[in-house]
């Protein structure tokens, strides 16, 4: 159902729509995919929240979605807890590495980006290492809150992470 609601959205389609929440239903790669299309194309311009929690997202649908979440100036509050999804897609999220050979990418991120919520999913070492080095790189300068718990992390990755975050937090404007 997600991927043909997502199919039917064009550019510019549902404008006054900044809260998007799906919860428990099956998304799955596929449907990420077809968000991010739809995303691509110019639909939810003004999206703010963004909640697809325990959808059987992996690490193939937030690779796919990435790009066009990062091209939503709005985004706020991104939730993409109890799904499957890992170190890949969160380093595609946070610091998505320019093609071979190509120009860097256009001043686009996660820039207003307020509260990320990844718990419960299947983010290890790697994972935390990508959250940390982009909150050191300044790439998610609003980020406030970092929701991590159930996460198969080692201790040391957790601390560094949260040390980034403080750090990063240090550096809001008040």
């Amino acid at each position: 159902g997600v991927q043909q609601l997502a199919e039917g959205l064009g550019a510019g389609a549902l404008p006054a729509v900044t809260r998007l929440v799906i919860s428990g239903m099956h998304v799955g790669d596929a449907g990420a995919s077809a968000l991010a299309a739809a995303l691509g194309q110019g639909a939810l311009p003004r999206l703010k929240i963004l909640y697809l929690t325990n959808a059987a997202i992996g690490d193939a649908g937030l690779v796919a979605l990435a790009p066009a979440l990062r091209r939503r100036p709005a985004l706020e509050t991104l939730d993409l807890s109890g799904n499957p999804l890992g170190d890949e897609g969160v380093a595609a999220l946070v610091a998505p590495p320019p093609p071979a050979g190509a120009l860097p990418p256009p001043a686009e991120g996660l820039k207003k980006l307020q509260w990320l919520h990844l718990g419960h999913t299947q983010i290890t070492d790697a994972g935390y290492a990508a959250l940390a080095a982009a909150l050191d790189s300044g790439a998610l300068p609003a980020l406030e809150r970092l929701g991590l718990g159930g996460i198969p992390a080692s201790a040391a990755a957790k601390e560094a992470v949260h040390a980034a975050l403080a750090r990063s937090r240090a550096a809001l404007p008040s």
